[in-house]
């Protein structure tokens, strides 16, 4: 059987916000792989906040750029090794020009910018990732970083006249979604856009939360489960955290078409955090 270590537990602890003896045991039962762990204690009931995000020891910033006339923008993580240089403007200004080089070309070459940063700041310095947005039709990029630099969001809004991609209130609206995005996580605009395989495995975990049920109670008690789960994880079906959770970000959205005449839709969206553990 693999080897427990403190370390491990911890990590999935603070992960899930179970206890350390049931992270114990359920690293233990999965002979120390992570996800399974997490799984486990999904099942039992003891894991609170399964869609935390893992975390690695990594310093850096997320920065973002969006080109002139807002149809197209990039985000883009890198790192350092120290939070002394994540905070130096010389290692801020080197992640904004490329930033702004990557989104004039996603395939641009930064590695001489990066090894001439590294000469100057005297630190290792990681292009960790980076994603281009371009406009597809009518609409807007926007882009939000969060206090600090740790989260960024871009986002793609389309609408159905250009006069109403020029109105203050459907760039308010805009910066409103990128707000909630970077505060509330979402992993996907509307559950129509979630992997089927996301789903099924949390029917799977839900079902067995209530295993020994009756076979009626236990799709009605699911279904419920995945009603929830979708509002949190489902842009669109989130609270809209400006009001509270009084509407959801569909009605907001749907309330300010109304008041401009025309269709509102988010297209797609970016949410980078420093030292999100990556596919």
């Amino acid at each position: 059987m693999a080897e427990i270590t403190a370390a491990q537990v911890a990590k999935l602890r603070e992960i899930t916000n179970a206890g350390m003896m049931d992270c114990k045991r359920a690293l233990m039962e999965a002979q120390g792989d992570m996800e399974k762990a997490i799984e486990i204690l999904r099942k039992k009931g003891a894991a609170t906040a399964a869609h935390k995000a893992a975390r690695e020891a990594r310093e850096g910033v997320i920065v973002a750029h969006v080109l002139p006339g807002a149809r197209a923008g990039v985000l883009v993580e890198v790192n350092c090794e120290t939070d002394f240089v994540a905070r130096n403007e010389m290692f801020r200004n080197f992640a904004q020009e490329v930033a702004a080089r990557l989104a004039v070309d996603p395939n641009a070459d930064v590695e001489s910018l990066r090894q001439d940063a590294v000469s100057r700041i005297r630190e290792n310095l990681r292009i960790a990732r980076h994603a281009r947005l371009e406009v597809q039709g009518c609409g807007m990029i926007a882009a939000y970083i969060h206090t600090g630099a740790q989260i960024g969001v871009l986002v793609e809004v389309g609408a159905g006249r250009e006069e109403t991609v020029a109105s203050d209130a459907f760039k308010q609206l805009v910066r409103d979604i990128t707000l909630q995005i970077a505060a509330s996580s979402p992993l996907a605009v509307s559950r129509e856009q979630l992997p089927e395989s996301i789903v099924a495995k949390e029917r799977e975990i839900a079902a067995a939360q209530v295993k020994g049920k009756p076979p009626a109670v236990v799709q009605k008690i699911v279904e419920g489960k995945l009603e929830k789960f979708y509002q949190t994880v489902c842009l669109l079906d989130q609270g809209y955290v400006k009001q509270n959770s009084e509407i959801s970000v569909r009605e907001y959205i749907e309330r300010v078409g109304r008041e401009l005449n025309d269709q509102i839709v988010v297209r797609r969206f970016l949410r980078f955090q420093v030292g999100e553990t990556t596919a």
